[in-house]
């Protein structure tokens, strides 16, 4: 028996495949990060063909620049097929919609006769026709204000009529102020006519004994 004992040899790098493999990194302190070998990249440093951190690759815009082509907001440029982009501002040549312009001093007048026409259906048909008109012209807004104000105080009074009327209806003075409903509605009825006859030819018209609610 031999006191010396066999060691196995250690493989060449002749035997490995592919030639000589690079030497591992050596072992970094605690903490520490590993040194690459020599041929590989450091850390943090740009590959060969691509753009190093925080820099634009070629052919792509750098931030806040429009694509070729696109129009910035607010110029109004045409986008796909000739059609503006919403939202991009007026366009040239815009007018507003019929249903806001103003009216001419003609129509101004006939819709402030018709205001007070309008009372003969009571005071919601008046004030449909202030809210449509009162901004397109002087005329109507006065006179539909006017027409609203008196048609509003005769249905309320007519309502306080019917309603005391019922309450004392078993007394005599009860039964008058419910007959008295009749006459209000008539009035409201004939003075609505007055008042669009009277306006038919411009001139401004205030109603009796009319709360105006509407200044």
């Amino acid at each position: 028996m031999s006191d010396h004992t066999q060691s196995n040899p250690e493989p060449s790098d002749a035997n490995q495949p592919g030639g000589a493999v690079p030497p591992l990194p050596p072992t970094p302190p605690q903490g520490g990060q590993p040194t690459p070998p020599p041929g590989y990249p450091q850390p943090g440093a740009a590959q060969p063909g691509y753009p190093a951190p925080g820099q634009a690759q070629p052919g792509q815009p750098q931030p806040g620049q429009g694509q070729p082509g696109q129009g910035q907001p607010g110029q109004g440029q045409p986008g796909q097929h000739g059609y503006p982009q919403p939202g991009y501002g007026q366009q040239p040549g815009y007018t507003p919609p019929a249903s806001s312009a103003p009216l001419t001093p003609e129509n101004d007048r006939l819709w402030g006769s018709l205001a007070h026409f309008a009372g003969i259906f009571g005071p919601i048909i008046v004030l449909i026709v202030w809210l449509i008109f009162r901004d397109r012209g002087p005329f109507v807004n006065q006179e539909g204000k006017e027409a609203l104000n008196f048609q509003i105080s005769a249905w309320l009074l007519g309502i306080a009529l019917g309603i005391v009327g019922g309450i004392t209806s078993f007394i005599g003075i009860g039964v008058i102020l419910l007959m008295l409903v009749w006459p209000v509605g008539i009035a409201a009825f004939v003075f609505a006519i007055i008042g669009g006859v009277k306006t038919s030819s411009g001139a401004p018209y205030r109603y009796p004994l009319t709360f105006r609610f509407i200044p």
